[in-house]
């Protein structure tokens, strides 16, 4: 199976736990990135990925990224087609890398693709991905593992 990260969630591990929510999304995260490093599972990485991980300000949370990008045994290049549907994404209410994070999903055709933006998961549930399905780090793992 085929799983693409976007950039909050790769980033999860990383946040301040005081919060339940964020404790436990971080662990799915990190059980999620165990499965992908014993082979269960194809971690994915793109160009939007590299794109939002160079951007990050914070040295430490732009290492971290670029580890678990290194991870990935398989890569999206952004190409016209990619363009063309995140440019559909967006105009269905979708921000615009969030968009292009779904386009490459797509088009690499990950079964999933896990965020931990409401906003964006809500969206993205509302309209055709296949035959990615996007979800959240809890749901992904309740998924992935009955």
């Amino acid at each position: 199976m085929k799983i693409y990260l976007d950039m909050c969630s790769l980033q999860r591990p990383l946040d301040t736990k005081t919060q339940v929510r964020v404790a436990m999304e971080a662990e799915a995260i990190l059980n999620i990135l165990a499965l992908c490093a014993a082979g269960y599972a194809i971690l994915l990485a793109s160009d939007a990925l590299v794109f939002e991980t160079a951007q990050n300000p914070h040295p430490i949370r732009k290492q971290y990224a670029f580890g678990v990008l290194a991870m990935a045994t398989q890569f999206v290049l952004t190409d016209s087609q990619i363009e063309a549907h995140a440019r559909a994404f967006h105009a269905a209410g979708i921000k615009p890398l969030d968009a292009l994070h779904l386009a490459s999903a797509v088009a690499a055709q990950a079964e999933y693709l896990c965020t931990c933006d409401d906003r964006f998961l809500r969206r993205a549930q509302a309209i055709d991905t296949y035959p990615t399905q996007v979800l959240s780090p809890l749901a992904l793992v309740a998924e992935i593992t009955r």
